[in-house]
């Protein structure tokens, strides 16, 4: 499973302030929170109680644990009529389709997070697939975040906790790989769109709105 990505040698701070970001902005985006599922909380909790010893890792909560899948943009660049019917839109396609089921085992480090692969991903890149296209129908194909050519390279995941600051990795894969843990499956029925700023050196979310997948 993890084995398809490899660790990094180093790792950089996550919490540059990347394009349009600033102190108090929130941000609009469909991504699958995964605070409900309580298997793979206590998976990465386990993972978390390992890296305690490295101050360069921000651990994720529990509340704020998420699978990144699609960005859609900043809430004050959208009216409320758009956010509706995207909304609609995005009810309409993910009804169609079968629900996610998939694994989490072992993490890898990775040049800004330490984060759990899900495998398959293609049952979630499914989900992004369709979510991307009712954003396309809605918004115009302008507002797609990230150019198609882009988009077989998406690597669904699980962050366990992001780098605050330049370090060497090996020591944290080291860390990890002494982790006795089972792997966990999750039924992903629900997808979230969050509303969520990242002031705190977190992505907190003051608004979610779940949509199920599938019938």
């Amino acid at each position: 499973m993890s084995d398809l990505v490899e660790h990094v040698d180093n790792m950089q701070d996550h919490w540059w302030w990347r394009p349009g970001w600033q102190k108090g902005r929130h941000f609009y985006a469909c991504h699958f929170t995964m605070s409900q599922h309580a298997e793979l909380v206590e998976l990465v909790q386990l993972y978390q109680q390992a890296l305690e010893q490295f101050p360069g890792l921000d651990a994720i909560p529990a509340t704020w644990l998420h699978l990144t899948m699609q960005g859609i943009g900043f809430l004050d660049e959208l009216s409320g009529d758009q956010a509706v019917k995207l909304e609609k839109a995005i009810r309409k396609r993910l009804a169609k389709l079968p629900t996610p089921v998939v694994r989490f085992h072992r993490p890898v480090v990775r040049p800004e997070a330490v984060y759990l692969p899900a495998w398959p991903p293609e049952p979630i890149g499914a989900v992004r697939d369709a979510v991307r296209v009712a954003i396309g129908d809605v918004l115009g194909q302008d507002h797609v975040e990230l150019a198609p050519e882009h988009v077989p390279a998406y690597r669904p995941h699980v962050s366990v906790a992001y780098s605050n600051s330049a370090q060497a990795a090996e020591p944290i894969a080291e860390a990890i790989s002494g982790v006795e843990a089972a792997p966990v499956t999750v039924s992903l029925n629900h997808v979230g769109l969050l509303e969520f700023h990242r002031d705190n050196r977190m992505y907190e979310w003051t608004s979610a709105v779940q949509i199920p997948i599938g019938h």
